[in-house]
C-alpha cells in the first residue's frame, strides 16, 4: 500500500470518523480508496467539496455524492439531557473521539469542543437522551485564520483524538489479557458473559426507576392541575 498517499486522502477526509461511507473510520477508507476497493464519494460529511479534492488529487473525474450512503447535513454536535441519563456509559463507548465525559452510574456530557457530530452515540442510548444540536461555523481566531484552515485545524485534532483512542483500547484489551494467561480459555468467556449480563441487569434497573419517576411526575402534574 502507498502510505504517502493513503495520507493525503486521509488528509483531505473531514474526521468526523462516522462510519457512514462503510468503514471504520476515516483512516480505513483512505486505506480503501488507495487500494481501489472504495469510491471517492462516499463520504457525506465531505460532500462536493471533499469529492472534489480527492479527484483533483487522483486525478480522476469528479463525481456527484452517493447518497446510499447518507446526505450532508449541517455541523452538529450532541447533547446529552442530563436529567434522563441514567450513566449506562454506552455513549462513551460508542464516541469514536473520546467525546463524551462521565463515569457508570454518573451523568455524562458531551465536550461540545471535540463532538464531531458522528450520530454514533444516539442509537445505544437506551434511554433516548442524546440529540443533536445545530452550531455555527467557529470563528476565526486571531491570526484571522481562513475558513479551510479552522476546518482543518479542527479535523487534525479530531484525528488525534481518534487515533489516540484507537491506542488506549488496543492498551485496555492487552493489559485484561495478561492477568488471564495463566487461566484456561472458557473462563474469560464466563466471566465477561456474567459481566455482561449483571450490567444490563444495572441498566435495565436504571431504566424502571427513570420510567417510574417520569410517570410519577406527571401523576403530579395531573393532580395539580386537577385541583
Amino acid at each position: 500500500m502507498n502510505q504517502q498517499l493513503v495520507e493525503k486522502i486521509d488528509a483531505i477526509l473531514p474526521q468526523t470518523q462516522c462510519g457512514k461511507c462503510g468503514f471504520p473510520g476515516c483512516k480505513p477508507y483512505a486505506e480503501a480508496i488507495a487500494e481501489g476497493r472504495a469510491d471517492i464519494n462516499q463520504c457525506p460529511p465531505g460532500d462536493q467539496e471533499g469529492i472534489h479534492k480527492l479527484a483533483e488529487l487522483l486525478g480522476v473525474p469528479p463525481k456527484p455524492l452517493n447518497t446510499s450512503y447518507g446526505l450532508p447535513k449541517p455541523n452538529v454536535v450532541a447533547w446529552i439531557d442530563e436529567r434522563i441519563c441514567i450513566g449506562c456509559t454506552f455513549c462513551i463507548q460508542s464516541c469514536p473521539v473520546d467525546a463524551i465525559a462521565g463515569a457508570a452510574k454518573q451523568m455524562h456530557t458531551v465536550i461540545a469542543a471535540e463532538c464531531t457530530g458522528c450520530e454514533l452515540c444516539i442509537a445505544p442510548c437506551p434511554m433516548d437522551c442524546i440529540s443533536l444540536i445545530p452550531v455555527t461555523e467557529k470563528r476565526n481566531d486571531e491570526f484571522s485564520l481562513s475558513a479551510d484552515a479552522v476546518k482543518k485545524q479542527a479535523a487534525d485534532a479530531s484525528r488525534s483524538r481518534y487515533q489516540f483512542r484507537l491506542q488506549r483500547l488496543a492498551r485496555e484489551k492487552q493489559a485484561k489479557k495478561k492477568p488471564l494467561q495463566h487461566k484456561n480459555t472458557v473462563q474469560p468467556e464466563i466471566i465477561s458473559a456474567a459481566a455482561e449480563a449483571r450490567k444490563q441487569a444495572i441498566v435495565q434497573a436504571a431504566i424502571k426507576r427513570a420510567i417510574a419517576a417520569r410517570s410519577e411526575t406527571a401523576q403530579n402534574n395531573l393532580a395539580n392541575k386537577t385541583t
